[in-house]
């Protein structure tokens, strides 16, 4: 009997075997619907378990339509190797430039120029002498303004936009970083990546023209933190300091840029670079310039002297964190308040010794600055779940002790700030703004998705950055947002921590910078 050969067109036609590809998809999307459902989830908890999810998926959909699907060969692997194609010229065409705060892929186009280019200023045209000159003279000296806590007395501002817009005085491009500026007369200070070399950049305030720049060789630049200085110049008296994202602590004469002394924490402490780089900005008390020492140093605050940088003490065992250290007076008695990984602590300026000390969270990274709510109490929050806590400090004689009054999971902030009013706490909850009640942590409302930008109170109001570059005009009260305007300012991630000095507001991104003025309120 003659042996009869099957080819492929010889060969019965079996149908393609559908429902194992079905049932992926519909368990996928089952997973991935009770993820999104889990609202005590952090959102990057909930982004990186859907993307996970959507991975195996595609693995899974892959191995079942090349292997066991029954579909001809011709059919199966034209479309395994198109697909495997298609995802390779992707990767050729595209590159992760970073991520947002909730963990998000940003893409784009292989070719573009990632470094800013030195280029002058654009001025606008419609940026009279007028508008150029500051209708309130304050300063904005260091991080999150003159008393480091985000909140200013004024000035009253416009909250019609619509009739009265704020205007661009200048736009800049400038160097990778997540620093933020400081404002001292007519100067503004910050610092930026421009290829290998980090710079501290002084310009004029109401034109953008660069006045003076200093360049070390160091480069901080990872996938997932960006690149570039995380810390915000500090400038007291006629001296700028500022910290370098590898740990490069620098004094300059404020008029001349000149370097008076500088310092490497990382080698001074015996720590290593922290993963998301040194990011606290320089803290000024009483003569000495305080800042954070590298990941798994001994101590985790180091103390200068401002004049010629001579170190004065180091102090605090916890391993350094990401936020930057603040000063407050609790329980009648001046301390440095430290917000670590593991640990909150209240340490003696003259001496680094810890004053009282509690544990932190659950291995969470740690960012946002502490919240004096009165004489004797400081509020704490990190995101990733973990919320905040009200801390209660007393004194007997020289000995303090710390009482955590309430814990809340309401108010996660990840690398924004929050701000205390009238009883209650305002700030992004996770990304979205919210309120809570400081006498026991309930929440009064949250609303609003702004993203993991940065603001400042400004008498009533609020003014936040989001993070996908709007400017945002806030009343917040007890009750509600009540969001009065939007402006659009940039088209690009923003992370930045913004300045107000008097009328005029900087603001700026890992791409530009901008001043703009804001119209007073003529009521």
């Amino acid at each position: 009997m003659a042996e009869t050969i099957l080819t492929e067109k010889t060969k019965p036609k079996r149908n393609i075997r559908w429902w194992p590809g079905f049932s992926i998809l519909l368990v996928a999307v089952l997973a991935i619907v009770l993820v999104r459902a889990q609202t005590d989830w952090p959102f990057q908890r909930r982004n990186l378990t859907s993307a996970r999810i959507i991975a195996a998926t595609v693995i899974a959909l892959l191995i079942w339509w090349t292997f066991l699907s029954r579909a001809s060969n011709r059919l199966r692997l034209g479309i395994t190797f198109g697909f495997v194609g298609a995802l390779i010229v992707a990767a050729l065409l595209f590159r992760v430039r970073g991520v947002t705060g909730d963990l998000l892929p940003i893409l784009e186009y292989r070719w573009t120029k990632q470094s800013a280019d030195i280029i002058p200023p654009k001025t606008f045209a419609n940026a009279s002498a007028a508008q150029l000159t500051r209708s309130v003279t304050n300063d904005f000296p260091q991080f999150r303004g003159p008393n480091r806590d985000g909140v200013l007395p004024g000035p009253r501002l416009e909250t019609n936009w619509m009739a009265h817009p704020p205007q661009i005085i200048w736009r800049q491009k400038v160097g990778g970083a997540w620093s933020g500026f400081s404002v001292v007369g007519d100067i503004c200070l910050t610092q930026e990546q421009q290829s290998e070399n980090e710079c501290v950049v002084a310009r004029d305030l109401t034109s953008g023209k660069e006045l003076w720049r200093h360049a070390d060789k160091a480069h901080y630049n990872t996938t997932i933190a960006g690149e570039g200085p995380r810390a915000t110049p500090t400038v007291v008296s006629n001296r700028v300091f500022t910290f370098g994202a590898t740990g490069i602590l620098n004094c300059f004469d404020l008029s001349s840029g000149k370097m008076l002394w500088s310092r490497d924490l990382i080698k001074l402490s015996g720590g290593k670079m922290p993963d998301w780089g040194v990011a606290g900005s320089p803290l000024c008390v009483d003569g000495l310039v305080i800042v954070h020492g590298g990941k798994g140093a001994k101590n985790s605050l180091h103390a200068f002297r401002a004049e010629d940088g001579q170190p004065v003490w180091s102090g605090g065992l916890m391993n350094s964190d990401y936020a930057s250290p603040s000063f407050a007076i609790l329980a009648g008695a001046p301390q440095i308040l430290a917000f670590n990984s593991g640990a909150i602590s209240g340490h003696d300026p003259k001496t680094g010794a810890t004053l009282w000390q509690l544990p932190w969270g659950s291995g969470n990274v740690a960012c946002a600055s502490p919240v004096v709510v009165s004489d004797n109490q400081v509020l704490f929050s990190s995101a990733y779940g973990f919320g905040a806590e009200l801390v209660e400090i007393s004194r007997t004689n020289s000995e303090f002790a710390a009482t955590v009054l309430w814990k809340s999971i309401r108010m996660k902030a990840k690398f924004s700030h929050m701000f205390a009013r009238g009883g209650f706490l305002y700030g992004l909850d996770d990304g979205i703004f919210a309120c809570v009640d400081l006498r026991d942590g309930s929440q009064r409302w949250k609303e609003g998705r702004y993203g993991h930008g940065q603001g400042l109170a400004v008498g009533d109001l609020y003014l936040l950055m989001a993070e996908s570059g709007e400017l945002i005009l806030l009343w917040p009260t007890p009750d509600a947002s009540n969001e009065l305007a939007r402006f659009r300012i940039f088209d690009s991630k923003t992370w930045n921590p913004i300045a107000l000095a008097g009328d005029l507001l900087l603001v700026r991104n890992d791409r530009e910078a901008a001043c703009l003025r804001l119209s007073p309120s003529s009521k």
